[in-house]
C-alpha cells in the first residue's frame, strides 16, 4: 500500500519535471540554451514511478532524454539548469550538457546520447555490485527504438545468464525518434523479449505512476534477492517533437497527440488525490506556485553562474593527470 506521503511525493516530483522541461523549452526557444534539448515532456510517470522504487545508493543510467530520469532520482534543478546553460556550476562543470547530465554521489551514472548505449554500462554496473557483494540494484532506462539495438540483447543476456541486479526499463514512447514501433518491430510489447533471455517481462500503462511503482518495486526486491534482471516496459508519449524544435508533423498526427493528451499522467495524478481525499485543489495548486518558484529560482542561478574557463577544458575528460 503506497502511503498518502508518498503519493503527494509522486505529484511534486512529476509537477518537479514538467515545469523544467517546460522551462527548457522556452529558453531554448529564446536562444538561451546552447546544443540540443529533448524534452520528456508526457513521460513524467516513468522517470518518477521507477526511480520512487530505489534508493539513493542505487544506480541508474538515462538516454538523451533523460532530465525527468535525472531529477527523479534526485537531482537539484539549479545544477541541471545551470549544465543546460553551459555554466561551470552545473552537474558536469558544463562540458556534458542537456544529454549528459550525471552525479555519483545521487547513484546517477549519467545520461548517454547514444541510443542503446546505457544497457552495457549497468549490466556493468550490476557485476560490480555482485562482485562487490552489496545489495545494490541498478537500472537502465532506454527507449523502443534501443530495444532494436545489439546492445539491448548482449547486455540483457549477460544479466540474465550471471544474474545480475539489473532492471531494465523501457520508456516505450511508440517513436523511435520518427519511426512508429509498428514499422520497426514485429512484437507488439517489448518485454515479450524477456522470454528468450529466461527473465520476467512485463509491461505497464507508462502514464500510470503507481502501476510503475508497484513494477519497478517488486523487480527492485527480486534483484536484491539476488534473483535476477526484470525488463519493464512503460507505454507513454512524448508531448512533443523528437527534439526541441521537431513539430512532429511528417510522422505523426495532431489527432493522435491530443487524444494522448487526454491521458496526461499528471493529470490523471492530480484527479486521483483529489478523488481519493488526499489533496486538495489548493494544496496542489500552492505545490504547483512553489514549484515555479523554484524552477525560476534555478534559472537565475544559471544565470549567475560563471562560464568554464577555456584553460579547464580537459579537466574531468580523463582519469588522472592530461599531459597534452
Amino acid at each position: 500500500m503506497v502511503s498518502k506521503e508518498k503519493l503527494i511525493d509522486f505529484y511534486q516530483k512529476m509537477t518537479l519535471i514538467r515545469l523544467f522541461e517546460e522551462k527548457a523549452v522556452e529558453l531554448f526557444y529564446r536562444g538561451m540554451l546552447p546544443g540540443f534539448v529533448h524534452s520528456s515532456i508526457g513521460q513524467e510517470a516513468v522517470s518518477v514511478g521507477a526511480c520512487s522504487a530505489l534508493r539513493t545508493d542505487d544506480y541508474i543510467i538515462s538516454t538523451h532524454r533523460g532530465h525527468g530520469d535525472i531529477i527523479a532520482k534526485g537531482a537539484r534543478v539549479d545544477r541541471m539548469m545551470a549544465e543546460l546553460f553551459g555554466k561551470e556550476t552545473g552537474y558536469c562543470k558544463g562540458k556534458g550538457g542537456s544529454m549528459h547530465i550525471a552525479d555519483l554521489d545521487l547513484g546517477i551514472l549519467g545520461a548517454t546520447g547514444i541510443v542503446g548505449s546505457g544497457l552495457p554500462i549497468i549490466t556493468g554496473a550490476a557485476l560490480a555490485c555482485l562482485l562487490q557483494k552489496t545489495d545494490q540494484v541498478c537500472l537502465c532506462f532506454f527507449g523502443d527504438g534501443a530495444s532494436n539495438t545489439g546492445s539491448f540483447h548482449e547486455a540483457i543476456n549477460l544479466a540474465a545468464v550471471w544474474n545480475l541486479p539489473a532492471i531494465f526499463v523501457c520508456h516505450n514512447n511508440l517513436y523511435a525518434e520518427s519511426t512508429p514501433q509498428a514499422s520497426h518491430q514485429k512484437v507488439k510489447d517489448i518485454s515479450i523479449r524477456a522470454e528468450g533471455y529466461g527473465i520476467p517481462g512485463v509491461t505497464v500503462d507508462g502514464n500510470d505512476v503507481l502501476a510503475i511503482y508497484e513494477s519497478v518495486y517488486q523487480a527492485v526486491e527480486r534483484a536484491r534477492r539476488s534473483e535476477g534482471a526484470t525488463l519493464v516496459e512503460c507505454k507513454t508519449y512524448r508531448f512533443l517533437g523528437h527534439y526541441v524544435g521537431d513539430p512532429g508533423t511528417s510522422y505523426r498526427k495532431k489527432e493522435e497527440v491530443e487524444e494522448w493528451k487526454k491521458k496526461d499522467p499528471l493529470v490523471i495524478l492530480r484527479k486521483k488525490l483529489v478523488a481519493m481525499g488526499i489533496a486538495t485543489d489548493k494544496k496542489l495548486k500552492y505545490i504547483d506556485d512553489r514549484i515555479r518558484r523554484e524552477i525560476e529560482e534555478a534559472v537565475i542561478f544559471a544565470q549567475n553562474s560563471q562560464d568554464p574557463q577555456p584553460e579547464e577544458a580537459l579537466e574531468d575528460v580523463y582519469i588522472g593527470e592530461y599531459i597534452p
